[in-house]
């Protein structure tokens, strides 16, 4: 049986979009996934305390027949193949970040994930990307992806050509 998957792209080193639309083929050729949507590609601001470059963000819609811990293993493994060094610094500078945003209406929290993904209700970078997807999308315990993006400050966010 498959399931809907929304998986959020960033980065900030390097060749972003070339390495993100690189990593969205690869992700498309796996076993087990259907690529079944890609959002547009956003310049954003970095998040958290570390003074850095912006980010391009994206997001693309697959249907999977992994599970949700088998996904996220497919999605590190990407990250490590495009040079993502996890060395335990929290939003710092990345080549390649993939998250797990959603796995249908699934919620779970242990020690490997949490669905849906922590802060996405925060955070005008993930929620631009989930809205051009679709912005009716209903985010487990939060409400629709549209209605959480009017309550997050976008005005520093700009869509890419």
């Amino acid at each position: 049986m498959s399931v809907r998957a929304s998986i959020g792209l960033g980065g900030n080193l390097g060749d972003v979009r070339q390495r993100l639309e690189a990593a969205i083929a690869r992700l498309a050729g796996e076993p087990g996934l259907a690529l079944a949507g890609c959002s547009r590609f956003y310049r954003t601001p970095p998040w958290g305390p570390v003074p850095q470059p912006d980010f391009v963000n994206a997001a693309i819609a697959v249907d999977t027949t992994l599970s949700p811990h088998a996904l996220l293993d497919v999605l590190l493994k990407t990250e490590q193949a495009f040079g993502r060094v996890r060395d335990g610094e929290r939003w710092g500078p990345r080549t390649l970040d993939l998250d797990l945003l959603l796995y249908g209406d699934r919620v779970l929290d242990d020690d490997r994930l949490s669905l849906p993904h922590p802060r996405i209700a925060e955070r005008a970078f993930v929620l631009l990307p989930l809205a051009d997807l679709d912005p009716g999308q209903a985010v487990p315990g939060h409400g629709r992806v549209a209605d959480l993006l009017r309550a997050v400050d976008t005005k520093d966010c700009v869509v890419l050509p």
